[in-house]
């Protein structure tokens, strides 16, 4: 896969959305993303719910030292900066390595 192409749509809260992408890139970095997928609950891809169960939080110690969380970043967006977050996500959702994918295949299931 390439790499993430940031929408041709300007971020408005550029810091919030720095923060948070951040926060996204480092859970998902190599050292860390097993550890961030033994801790999601339901489905990966449901963003909202990895945001209220303050998955990314418990594994980001950046972000939890913060005094931010990752819900009140995401919270500060404006509807098409959310969006777009929700975008990198997914995208890096999909950058997981495969054999973590299929050790975590129920994460993945659509159903």
């Amino acid at each position: 896969m390439g790499s993430f192409q940031q929408a041709a749509i300007q971020v408005e809260k550029q810091k919030e959305f720095e923060e948070l992408s951040g926060a996204i890139r480092r859970v998902f970095a190599p050292e860390k993303v097993e550890q961030f997928l033994k801790r999601v609950r339901g489905r990966i891809r449901d963003f909202d719910a990895v945001l209220a169960n303050r998955t990314i939080d418990r594994v980001d110690e950046t972000l939890a030292k913060s005094g931010t969380t990752a819900k009140q970043l995401y919270e500060a967006l404006t509807l098409s900066d959310q969006a777009q977050m929700r975008e990198f996500y997914l995208f890096r959702i999909e950058e997981v390595d495969p054999a973590l994918r299929a050790k975590f295949q129920k994460l993945y299931s659509y159903y």
